[in-house]
């Protein structure tokens, strides 16, 4: 069993709109709907767990999604705060074979056939894995005064993009010990690789995108426009 929990507890400030970003319309509807398509077409994904901001008042109670649960649950100020937030709420259903899907809510543009990819490889995995993409520019060391102070190897770098998959039990518990250590974890994969694990890393497309700044919008359109032009 898979589910698809997304953290969208932020306030997308630097998106540039009063609109929490996950909701602002693209391509005619709210971004986070992009997320819900085109993970609600993997027949592996058994449901969805959102975690959204306390004082929400935006996302309207759907209980469903293209035939598949839906439930909330409230998220915190950090990404791993949600996504453990989201683990706890789905207790009474997670067995101890059950995996979780982390997709940002902020990546409309994930390609099905790589949401194949990683689910085919990270679930025959012993730790899991996550979509990402192979370093292709040149890679600078700068110092606290914007100067470059080395030239690093990009052949074993990577960009980690989402969803991330792993056993849910198992990201709870390396959740948990990062915190408890007061750990800063930016993505799933941190938190399991600090327990000593190697997750592995699923080739991606680097249209895969992140959202953040308000001319992420416009090249998020242009991605997807493309895709839907015969």
């Amino acid at each position: 069993m898979i589910w698809a929990i997304i953290p969208a507890a932020g306030s997308g400030s630097r998106s540039g709109s009063d609109i929490p970003k996950q909701y602002r319309p693209l391509l005619g509807k709210p971004m986070i709907e992009h997320v819900l398509d085109v993970l609600a077409q993997h027949p592996d994904i058994d449901g969805f767990m959102l975690a959204l901001a306390p004082d929400d008042a935006r996302w309207q109670g759907i209980e469903m999604w293209r035939n598949k649960p839906l439930r909330t649950c409230t998220g915190g100020m950090r990404r791993s705060d949600s996504v453990l937030a989201g683990i706890a709420a789905l207790s009474d259903d997670l067995s101890n074979d059950s995996w979780a899907l982390v997709h940002d809510a902020a990546r409309p543009c994930l390609r099905l056939e790589d949401l194949n990819r990683l689910i085919e490889s990270a679930c025959v995995h012993p730790v899991g894995g996550l979509l990402a993409g192979r370093m292709k520019d040149t890679v600078k060391r700068g110092d606290a005064d914007n100067q470059v102070e080395g030239t690093l190897d990009r052949s074993a770098l990577w960009r980690a993009y989402t969803p991330q998959l792993f056993p849910a039990r198992s990201l709870q518990r390396a959740l948990l010990h990062a915190h408890q250590e007061n750990a800063d974890i930016t993505d799933e994969s941190s938190a399991m690789e600090r327990l000593g694990l190697s997750p592995l890393l699923v080739p991606g497309a680097d249209d895969n995108i992140k959202v953040t700044g308000p001319e992420d919008f416009a090249l998020a359109e242009a991605i997807l426009t493309a895709r839907n032009t015969p």
